[in-house]
């Protein structure tokens, strides 16, 4: 695909992190720099518009600092003279929805804009609060980037794409900033989502779709199968998976390609994030034509990541071998140096790319090894490494478990073990939430609350520092649980507790699970605006993910393309619920 006037040039990237492990001496400046770098690559090849794949910022309240870079290199490389050569088609008071400016920053008379930036929310920086507002609206009313793909309602989702054309090619944007991927599969499956078309000559647009979800399965329902997508998309930008595979691939069975860009930066060290990270470079001619130019990084922290099984070592020593500890550290010190030295080969002739690389071995101690101190053995390479805390993972084969049925004894299971090892590889609190009572003997199982609520409950405790979100959701339950109790007019203790598991199991990944999980962040988050924590009085926003996306407002239905500047505003309505007082009644192991 050639450049010309007839040719759009889109630079794709998606998960740049902004403000990732900011504060550290080291890598403080690693997600600043590559953001540098890409905006500075797209003015170098003069493209039409950057699209955003979601998580432009790591946290949901992006500090100062952050937001202060962020907007620096936003205006140093994205305001100018440079003409715009495309124009938009489709009614911009539905495509920007989340702004009291709903028009593309370009056309703003008060602006002046030479590239512009489109970006879905992801979610780390997922709208939250009363108002539904993100990082990314900040920048938007600011008129520094086009927020898109944000829905309003939990019930329907109607994407309305963004229609642009330069010459004679036309391009449809579509985008859906991050859902939790349960709710978004059951969507799917309700057929509760659905992406418009132009009425006028549908087929003769260039369909490009940017979402930011699951694309490996973390379980049942925790993901989007690809099949889920319309199948007259074009291309499909994934954002959300930190691992790089750039290069388009193809969905034989909806005939689309998928490229997933991965992340600019690494945060966590596990095997997805050592893949040599890129951008695109996007070119869209006509209907059909399509190139995707892979551009390598080159400010990106270099990551090397090697797995040792100590029982494959056998010539060398066994777990009865004289001083073998002293041994497994001098091996574990000569993969290191090999990976260190591999590093410093590599980074030749880059002077971008920071000298100290990430460095990370898992040591699998299974079969009778010890670990040994990893604080003394990382000081050997403190000047080294951009991570010397963290060079050593010890992990373990998980045992088979022995038949416990009938006995009464605690089973051994090493909590700390597992919540520490799933922890290093990335995965969600309520993730790891699940996993500790799925390995959990009976005895320490939750009888009252269901692993979903508790762990979204913790999420909002910890990610969102929502402090009374899990206190409310035992309330709630409690008050719902002995409300039914009551109902059913159950007194002994034993058919208590039956009915109380079968009242609990009834509502497991049930649409009034997530309602009264819901309900009872909203209770949280009345109690602190009670308390006079308004967050308007702090350097902060108010944050309640999912909460505040649910409405049952419908979505605006897609009109005739236009070009006006029309604004619009959406009222919201308040809900409230009395608080009960606890009955007397007998409620018995509420286990956290």
């Amino acid at each position: 695909v050639l450049d010309d006037e007839e040719t759009f040039k889109i630079l794709i990237a998606t998960d740049v992190h902004l403000g990732y492990l900011e504060k550290d001496a080291i890598r403080g400046n690693d997600s600043y720099n590559t953001l540098n770098e890409i905006l500075n690559c797209a003015k170098t090849n003069k493209v039409d518009f950057i699209l955003l794949g979601g998580d432009l910022f790591h946290d949901n309240k992006p500090s100062r600092r952050c937001l202060h870079n962020c907007i620096t290199m936003l205006r140093r490389y994205c305001m100018g003279d440079s003409p715009i050569h495309f124009n938009i088609l489709s009614d911009q008071t539905v495509n920007f929805n989340t702004t009291q400016f709903p028009w593309v920053n370009y056309q703003d008379e008060n602006l002046n804009i030479s590239i512009p930036v489109f970006s879905i929310h992801g979610n780390h920086d997922d709208p939250t609060g009363a108002e539904g507002l993100c990082a990314l609206d900040l920048l938007g009313a600011s008129g520094l980037i086009n927020h898109f793909g944000h829905s309003n309602s939990v019930e329907r989702i109607e994407i309305s794409p963004i229609l642009m054309q330069k010459g004679n090619t036309k391009l449809a944007l579509y985008g859906l900033g991050s859902i939790p991927d349960e709710r978004l599969y059951r969507m799917f499956v309700n057929k509760q989502v659905t992406m418009l078309r132009p009425k006028e000559d549908p087929d003769e647009w260039f369909n490009l779709f940017a979402i930011h979800q699951n694309r490996s399965k973390h379980g049942p329902t925790n993901y989007i199968p690809e099949q889920f997508l319309d199948d007259f998309l074009d291309l499909v930008v994934w954002g959300h998976e930190h691992e790089c595979l750039i290069t388009p691939t193809r969905n034989e069975q909806q005939l689309f390609y998928v490229t997933q860009p991965g992340s600019s930066v690494a945060t966590s060290l596990s095997p997805g994030e050592a893949t040599k990270k890129h951008i695109g470079l996007l070119r869209v001619k006509g209907r059909k034509k399509m190139n995707l130019e892979k551009i390598p990084l080159k400010t990106v922290r270099q990551f090397f990541i090697q797995d040792v099984v100590l029982a494959d070592y056998q010539d060398l020593f066994t777990p009865d071998t004289p001083q073998v500890t002293k041994k497994v550290e001098n091996l574990c010190h000569a993969k290191v140096t090999e990976m260190l030295e591999e590093a410093e080969r590599e980074r030749l002739g880059c002077p971008l790319t920071p000298e100290k690389p990430l460095i990370r071995l898992r040591v699998d101690y299974s079969g009778g090894f010890d670990t040994f101190n990893t604080s003394r053995f990382s000081q050997k390479f403190v000047d080294r490494v951009a991570n010397p805390k963290d060079i050593i993972h010890f992990l373990r084969r998980r045992e088979q478990k022995e038949d416990i049925k009938g006995l009464t004894h605690e089973v051994n299971v090493d909590y700390g073990k597992l919540v520490k090892t799933t922890a290093a590889e990335g995965l969600r609190v309520e993730d790891l939430v699940k996993q500790y009572f799925q390995a959990a003997e009976q005895t320490v199982q939750l009888s009252l609350l269901t692993e979903q609520g508790m762990g979204k409950a913790i999420q909002e405790f910890v990610d969102k520092d929502e402090k009374d979100a899990i206190e409310e959701l035992i309330t709630y339950q409690l008050e719902k649980t002995q409300r039914h109790l009551q109902a059913r007019g159950v007194t002994t203790e034993q058919d208590i507790d039956t009915e109380i598991r079968l009242f609990r199991d009834s509502k497991k990944n049930t649409t009034e699970e997530e309602n009264e999980i819901r309900e009872a962040i909203n209770r949280a988050k009345a109690h602190r605006l009670e308390r006079g924590d308004n967050p308007g009085d702090k350097d902060i926003s108010d944050d309640f993910a999912d909460v505040t996306m649910d409405s049952d407002e419908g979505s605006v239905p897609f009109p005739p393309p236009t070009r006006g500047r029309g604004r619009g505003g959406r009222g919201r309505g308040g809900r409230g619920r009395g608080r009960g007082e606890l009955s007397a009644m007998n409620m018995k192991r509420l286990q956290l």
